[in-house]
């Protein structure tokens, strides 16, 4: 399923969860035995493709010297065992920034992708677009820019994930930090204004405001 968010963005809020606060049963893969040189990552026994890993994701990075010790996006899977990686940057659009050089690298992909398709469903259903709304007219592909829906789609994620690791305490600092992010993602959501092109004309015939959850012709 299509998500309005990926790993980079979860990243660019929240570095640890991909260190020490990521989902074991969430890994796509992970060993050692990898290579760094410049923005290539290779690792000789990896299946990058097999295991799901795509670019917008994030790897985490580790020597014994400490050397590396970071984690990464993921630019592009150039094969089953060699990865396009960079510093995190501040765009997109930015060129990648150099990693370093370094063999003998333990190296693990995580995910956090399963909160983001909960949240792309239950912000479909919340606009009355399809998946979430299986009725409407309307679907992912007629929003002429999801880009509006990013920022509200990760503070979502981030919700659900701290509420995992709250395991249902509101009073610890997890619990504290879902809250803070579920009351985000309902300022955001509401702040959003969906244009819905149907024709695929690039014009947009309806526009669906988050406020008040209802559609007007533009």
């Amino acid at each position: 399923m299509l998500a309005f968010s990926n790993d980079v963005d979860i990243l660019r809020c929240e570095a640890v969860l991909f260190s020490d606060l990521y989902f074991a049963w969430q890994v796509l893969c992970e060993g050692t035995g990898g290579a760094v040189s410049g923005t290539t990552f290779t690792a000789s026994g990896a299946d990058f493709v097999s295991a799901g890993v795509g670019a917008g994701g994030v790897i985490y990075l580790r020597t014994e010297d400490g050397t590396i010790d970071s984690t990464y996006e993921i630019v592009s899977v150039d094969s089953a065992t060699e990865l396009t990686i960079s510093i995190l940057r501040s765009d997109d659009s930015e060129s990648v920034v150099w990693v370093g050089q370094a063999t003998d690298v333990s190296y693990r992909v995580s995910t956090f992708s399963p909160q983001a398709n909960e949240v792309l469903f239950e912000l479909t259903q919340y606009f009355g677009i399809r998946p979430g709304n299986p009725d409407s007219e309307y679907e992912v592909s007629d929003i002429l820019d999801t880009d509006v829906l990013r920022r509200v789609s990760v503070c979502g994620v981030l919700a659900k994930v701290y509420a995992t690791l709250s395991k249902g305490a509101d009073d610890d600092s997890y619990g504290q930090k879902s809250l803070h992010y579920q009351r985000l993602f309902e300022k955001a959501r509401e702040r959003c204004r969906l244009s819905l092109d149907i024709n695929g004309d690039g014009v947009a015939e309806r526009t669906n405001i988050g406020g008040s959850i209802r559609l007007v012709r533009d």
